[in-house]
């Protein structure tokens, strides 16, 4: 019974401290995912930047997230490679996968990639991901707003869930890369953007 109880702790804690669907339609929807970590926003920064030190490879094209990379500047990539076959498959990859696209940097404060992820990808659909870092006392407040819309073929009810929880998983397991605050509350954040409009 103890070890159900610290692995449904365990769970409990694995999530960021605000995560939710504000919006969805037809036409589109808005995740917002919010952590406080320790960290300050320019080692927050450094870690972010780096998606194949966090990111949950089972979210990946090619199943491991060292695969991955971000050019944090505008037009830079956050793209993955695809190896090739066999032990040094990264020599020769078989090909490449652009998740998103860097449109705006403002070095330890707002990035945003513009990009369709995941499923999403195969759809007419068009999303906006901004990543807000914001000083808070004892560290940094990490907010995720991702917004999406256009014609897609899956329902809402069933894709959307899905990709809020998936962008929570992510920003739990980078909030825990930079040291998540004891704290499970954050102040919610207003709609739109905290930095970098």
């Amino acid at each position: 019974m103890r070890g159900l109880v610290l692995a449904l702790l365990s769970l409990t804690l694995a999530v960021p401290a605000q995560a939710e669907v504000v919006a969805r339609t037809d036409a589109g929807f808005v995740s917002r995912q919010v952590a406080e970590v320790t960290a300050s926003p320019e080692e927050a920064w450094k870690v972010l930047v780096d998606p194949a030190e966090w990111w949950n490879g089972e979210h990946s094209f090619s199943g491991d997230a060292k695969n991955l990379s971000l050019d944090a500047r505008a037009g830079g990539c956050f793209c993955e490679a695809l190896p090739g076959e066999g032990e040094k498959g990264w020599l020769n990859p078989r090909g490449g996968v652009e998740h998103m696209r860097v449109v705006f940097v403002d070095k330890g404060k707002a990035l945003r990639m513009s990009g369709a992820l995941g499923p999403l990808q195969s759809e007419a659909l068009r999303g906006a991901l901004t990543i807000t870092l914001k000083p808070v006392e004892g560290g940094t407040r990490l907010t995720w707003e991702y917004v999406v819309g256009g014609y897609m073929r899956y329902k809402p009810e069933q894709i959307v869930p899905a990709v809020d929880k998936v962008l929570g998983d992510q920003l739990s397991r980078l909030a825990d890369k930079l040291g998540r605050k004891v704290s499970t509350e954050a102040p919610k954040p207003q709609p739109g953007m905290e930095a970098g409009r």
